[in-house]
């Protein structure tokens, strides 16, 4: 998934996001399907989420809902994840996170607001 600003837009999509950035204007990014805006949100996911797959089901996650970022371990024991995409779907992997997989046993979610950077596919690093 590739967020795209409007005035930059190209290939199959220039059509629909075209069409879109006439009510938003040129600067504000939207989701690869050109029809909302994308969310970004960075988080730091606190508890027992390393060595649990914590990463790997939240890529699994990302990528059914078309959600593109990227998930990393820290040197402190947690998980931190950058989600961005269609607001439904970021809030969707962000429960996803809240949750985690069976072993996780998550105690905190910082989550922080930030701005779209038109992240494409989604890393496990």
């Amino acid at each position: 998934m590739r967020a795209a600003l409007c005035s930059d837009a190209p290939g199959v999509h220039a059509a629909r996001v075209t069409a879109s950035c006439a009510a938003r204007g040129p600067s504000e990014p939207v989701s690869a399907a050109g029809n909302r805006p994308a969310r970004r949100v960075g988080l730091v996911v606190s508890g027992t989420v390393q060595g649990v797959f914590f990463r790997d089901t939240v890529r699994g996650a990302a990528l059914e809902r078309g959600v593109a970022g990227w998930a990393r371990n820290r040197a402190d024991g947690d998980v931190e994840v950058v989600l961005e995409g269609p607001p439904e779907a970021v809030e969707e992997v962000v429960e996803v996170c809240r949750r985690g997989p069976h072993g996780a046993r998550v105690s905190d979610l910082d989550v922080e607001e930030q701005e779209p950077r038109g992240e494409s596919g989604f890393e496990v690093r």
